[in-house]
């Protein structure tokens, strides 16, 4: 738990240290009351007692209670200072662990969980703050100074406020034993409802397509009264705590003055006066430690849950990326595009099996190279080694003639054009969906955009919106056709002006027609740039200048569609089982 605070920068530490100055000075006015209050009720008893005298202590009574006040009002502004701007620099530094993490750590933590992390986690920490500051600071110095205030003044008086005391910490300490485990088990609930609703929002076409939304409601159902069940035996369970209180405190003050009367009983004359003057002091300086005592019971209400949202938020922290940037900087870059892989074989992080086992070819500048292989065959895995979503297991992945691990990822990137194999679109308009990510050392244009739309055989359909070019484009481009968001997508890979066009099964979406006119394109205004497709369909790439097939990882077939229909077996097959012969003549 103490570990997560050391995210605190200087500013939060310095705004900390005048809280805890602030507290004592809100705890001395505090302890000062009951002191003028013993005087004032000395005053009163005791004849020839002047009437200023007595407002005078009635006087810095209230001089006291404002003083509280205002260092009271003063903490709070402080600790919600604090953890809004710990807050604020736990979600940066949470978002850029994040971006950093290679597809190996996502699925460590999934998308859920990491949203509630960033979210709700972070959430009981900032409550732990604003809380903290107030009572976990606060309640130890009050509870010390008052006790300090009430030694000596009667054993009778502290035996029983440390009765008092040590019954309120045994029921407390039962309680939390009860409600801790819950509390942990709270978080991962949370993670869980916030899976299923995120998985019934993004598929809610296909739910209402397959008449599902009984199912979908009976899973949600599930998780939510888990999570109600769960909530409400720690809420029920800490309800008791607050009355329990009540009665410890009100027991107490009844004891006090019990007691007190029988000492005062048993007093001679003249030590009555002081016995009840030191009684009423006892009693207040009593509530104050009880008080203390309840403010810490408050936190121990947030504490357990905040701890584990913590630990939480210290495993993505501490997550070490599996992988990280190379030394070779921007300015030694040869941008030739030449890819090359030599012995390469990969397999999923815990996977006993290869994915990819022994890959060897190069794709020289200007070459287009296809992929093609049944469902399964590490087609996609195989691009993915590229950009480094993920590293080979076995071997090298060269780019002009350097492994991929020697550039730094934002170097690597930037020599990068890539279309993913779903379609992934942002909030805003098409423009900025074809700018998004340019590459720094390239200036686009929007003659630039122009000509990316065009060649991706989009812009007949954006200059047909009403607003053209500067349209809107919805979280995922729901507002569009599938066809539409993939011609944005590959739009985006061909203006970035990268070397290296990657084309991750991408043309999937459209329409033969269009298919050819898009890689006539490509051939004819990119002729200079590599370009590696993914594809299913051998109408997409059947004029490559070679094609690559792929059966389970490993490469069956290396050649021009000409001599792969004469040479390999695997190819013959996918092409007979989508075109006639006359069709592949």
């Amino acid at each position: 738990m103490i570990k997560i605070f050391k995210n605190f920068t200087k500013k939060e530490s310095f705004l900390t240290l005048m809280s805890v100055l602030l507290i004592v000075v809100q705890v001395w006015l505090d302890l000062k009351l009951p002191d003028y209050m013993s005087e004032i009720t000395l005053l009163v008893q005791t004849q020839g007692s002047n009437l200023s005298d007595i407002y005078r202590a009635g006087g810095m009574m209230l001089l006291c209670a404002f003083g509280s006040l205002i260092t009271a009002v003063l903490v709070a502004i402080t600790a919600a200072r604090i953890s809004t701007n710990f807050g604020a620099n736990l979600r940066r530094n949470l978002f850029t662990k994040v971006l950093d993490f290679s597809l190996e750590e996502i699925s460590l933590f999934s998308t859920s969980s990491l949203i509630t992390r960033s979210t709700n986690d972070i959430t009981q920490i900032q409550m732990l703050i604003i809380m903290g500051l107030q009572a976990i600071v606060k309640a130890p110095i009050l509870a010390f100074m008052a006790i300090s205030k009430i030694t000596g003044k009667s054993w009778q008086w502290s035996l029983v406020t440390a009765i008092a005391v040590v019954v309120l910490l045994v029921v407390v300490l039962g309680i939390l034993a009860l409600a801790m485990p819950k509390f942990k088990l709270l978080q991962k609930l949370t993670d869980r409802l916030t899976h299923v609703t995120r998985e019934n929002l993004t598929g809610l076409r296909v739910v209402r397509a397959y008449n599902a939304e009984d199912y979908q409601e009976d899973r949600f159902e599930v998780v939510n009264t888990d999570l109600t069940n769960t909530q409400l035996f720690t809420t029920r369970t800490m309800a008791f705590m607050m009355p329990f209180i009540q009665l410890v405190m009100s027991g107490l003050s009844l004891a006090i003055y019990w007691v007190g009367a029988i000492v005062i009983n048993e007093a001679g004359l003249f030590d009555r006066l002081p016995l009840f003057s030191d009684m009423i002091v006892f009693s207040s300086y009593a509530m104050q430690i009880v008080m203390a005592f309840m403010m810490l019971v408050m936190i121990f209400l947030i504490v357990p849950r905040a701890s584990v949202s913590a630990k939480r938020i210290l495993e993505v922290l501490d997550t070490k990326p599996t992988i990280t940037d190379g030394n070779i900087s921007e300015s030694v870059l040869d941008s030739a595009g030449s890819i090359e892989f030599k012995n390469v074989s990969f397999k999923y992080p815990d996977a006993q099996n290869y994915v990819l086992q022994d890959i060897n070819f190069v794709a020289n500048p200007g070459e287009t190279v296809a992929f093609i292989g049944a469902t399964g065959s590490g087609k996609t895995t195989l691009v993915n080694l590229i950009p480094r979503f993920f590293d080979a297991t076995k071997g090298e992945v060269l780019l002009n003639g350097i492994n991929v691990k020697d550039y730094s990822q934002e170097n690597l990137h930037d020599q990068i054009g890539y279309a993913s194999q779903k379609a992934s679109l942002f909030e805003g308009t098409i423009k900025s969906n074809v700018l998004y990510g340019q590459n720094k050392q390239a200036k686009t244009l929007d003659s630039d955009i122009v000509e990316a739309l065009d060649i991706a055989q989009a812009n007949e359909f954006v200059e047909s919106l009403e607003d053209g070019y500067d349209s809107e484009v919805t979280a995922g481009g729901t507002n569009l056709s599938g066809g539409q968001k993939q011609r944005i997508s590959i739009a985006r890979a061909i203006a970035r002006q990268a070397d290296v066009l990657i084309f991750d099964d991408s043309f999937s979406a459209l329409d033969y027609r269009t298919d050819r006119q898009l890689r006539q394109a490509l051939r004819e205004e990119r002729a200079n740039k590599t370009k590696l497709i993914v594809a299913q369909r051998i109408g997409t790439i059947k004029d490559a200048d070679r094609i690559i097939v792929l059966d389970e990882g490993r490469i069956v077939g290396n050649g021009r569609h000409e001599e792969l229909m004469e040479s390999c077996e695997v190819y013959q097959e996918i092409a007979y089982s989508q075109l006639s012969k006359e069709e592949l003549a």
